[in-house]
C-alpha cells in the first residue's frame, strides 16, 4: 500500500494559523499602531542592508533566539518580518505557541522581497 502524501506544504498550513499582512496592510498597521514593535528576524548582516525604521533585530537562526523572544511583553503588538516571510512565519508560530496574544502578532507576507516589490525600497 502506498503511503498518503500531504499535498499542502507544511509552511502553508502554518501560514493559515497566524495573521498575515501584505505589504500595504503591514505598512498601514505600522501607521495605525505606533506602539507596535517591529522585529526583523533576519541575520544581523541582512538587517543592516534594508531594515524597516525602528525595528529590533532578533536573528531567528541565532543562538538564544527564543530566550530573547521570551523576554518580550506577551501582551504587546508585534509586527514580524524577514526576507521572504518564511522565518517570520516560523517566529510568529513560535510566539503563538509560546503565549503571545495571537491577535497581536502579525507576519509580513512575502517579507522584504514583497515590501520592496510594492514600495521600491
Amino acid at each position: 500500500m502506498k503511503p498518503t502524501v500531504c499535498k499542502t506544504p507544511r509552511w502553508q498550513m502554518l501560514k493559515g494559523e497566524i495573521q498575515n499582512l501584505d505589504p500595504n496592510g503591514f505598512k498601514a498597521k505600522i501607521a495605525a499602531e505606533p506602539a507596535a514593535i517591529l522585529i526583523d528576524v533576519r541575520s544581523p548582516e541582512e538587517h543592516l542592508v534594508n531594515p524597516l525604521p525602528n525595528s529590533l533585530n532578533i536573528n531567528y537562526l541565532g543562538e538564544g533566539f527564543w530566550e530573547q523572544m521570551e523576554a518580550l511583553d506577551t501582551s504587546k503588538t508585534y509586527l514580524i518580518y524577514c526576507r521572504t516571510g518564511r522565518r517570520s512565519l516560523r517566529a510568529c508560530t513560535l510566539m503563538k505557541n509560546g503565549g503571545f496574544d495571537q491577535t497581536k502578532v502579525f507576519n509580513l507576507d512575502g517579507g522584504m522581497v514583497a515590501w520592496e516589490e510594492t514600495f521600491g525600497y
